[in-house]
């Protein structure tokens, strides 16, 4: 893991390599033509409304459409080979999410390896999750829940909207530092797992905020914490975990990634581009709305992220002995 790691840290630092002439000018032509950009979930959920929104910002900016293409299914994974088996020619992007850095550890036979095969160009927005429990619960704090839960053992069920994606190993990472016995509930998607969360069915969930935040407003749901490690602006009355649990961290990401061996001038002005459209205030209002953050940087910034997420769920899977669906 460490050795694909270095690997992937030094393609990101190929990537702001500075360009021969001859390829300068490539990159300042670039792109002539429409750009695909390959989102592993469906049109209307959060992963696609990002893509487009900076796929848009970019078409403005360089001239050529940036038109999203969604194939959904096996955890990303159809979405990310489709990508590494695609022409480094800059005319072919990934939408790169947590389920990246979780499938690299999470799948045993993948026909690709995400850290070898995509390079990073940069890093869009951070959303946070959040613990939220049925109102029945017994505890309005993170410690009244650890208290709560280690007095019932396996008697707590927490709620994923599949096995081994963010929310579930979100869970398994609190279960890890915690050191409480949850029973986890996999579910085909968020949807019927906060429609048992809101019946009462199962107790807790480390759910997205932007699906979660009406239901907490109207107080349906109870929200504990936040799981990134600063407050959100949209509940900033709401604690983060890591306030009792020091360390703890796990956010939903987005950024943008490209077939390996992409030239590294075409990665840098992908970047450049990205980076410029996020500075753009009716960019941040909306990312804002969507209950995140601007995460933005250099490609070496976004692939030192991924490299540090792939590290820490790979203990977390190995630790709660994760397998796919």
């Amino acid at each position: 893991m460490k050795l694909a790691r270095r690997r992937f840290l030094r393609l990101a630092a190929g990537a702001i390599a500075f360009p021969p002439l001859s390829r300068i000018a490539m990159a300042q032509t670039h792109p002539t033509r429409p750009v695909r950009w390959i989102v592993g979930y469906p049109a209307g959920g959060s992963a696609d409304l990002v893509a487009r929104l900076i796929g848009q910002q970019l078409a403005e900016r360089l001239g050529r459409p940036f038109v999203i293409e969604n194939r959904p299914g096996a955890g990303n994974n159809i979405a990310t080979e489709a990508v590494a088996r695609a022409p480094a020619d800059g005319y072919t992007l990934l939408l790169v999410n947590p389920a990246n850095a979780i499938n690299a550890t999470l799948y045993d036979n993948l026909n690709f390896n995400f850290l070898q095969d995509i390079a990073p160009v940069a890093g869009f927005m951070r959303v946070p999750n959040v613990a939220v429990v049925h109102p029945s619960v017994p505890a309005k704090t993170i410690p009244e829940f650890i208290a709560y839960a280690k007095a019932n053992p396996g008697k707590i069920n927490m709620a994923s909207s599949g096995n081994g994606v963010p929310s579930h190993v979100a869970g398994e990472l609190f279960k890890m530092m915690a050191g409480v016995d949850m029973v986890h509930v996999s579910y085909r998607g968020s949807a019927p797992a906060l429609a048992d969360l809101l019946s009462g069915r199962v107790q807790i969930m480390f759910d997205p905020l932007p699906s979660s935040i009406e239901h907490i407003r109207a107080g349906r749901l109870r929200p504990l914490a936040v799981t990134t490690t600063k407050r959100s602006d949209v509940m900033p009355d709401v604690p983060t975990l890591g306030d009792f649990l020091p360390a703890y961290e796990a956010s939903t990401w987005f950024g943008a990634g490209v077939p390996r061996h992409t030239p590294a001038e075409i990665v840098t002005t992908l970047s450049r581009e990205i980076n410029a459209a996020l500075t753009d205030s009716k960019i941040i209002a909306r990312l804002t709305g969507l209950g995140g953050t601007v995460l933005a940087g250099s490609p070496a910034d976004f692939g030192q992220l991924i490299g540090e997420e792939t590290v820490k769920w790979a203990k977390v899977i190995k630790f709660a002995g994760i397998k796919p669906d």
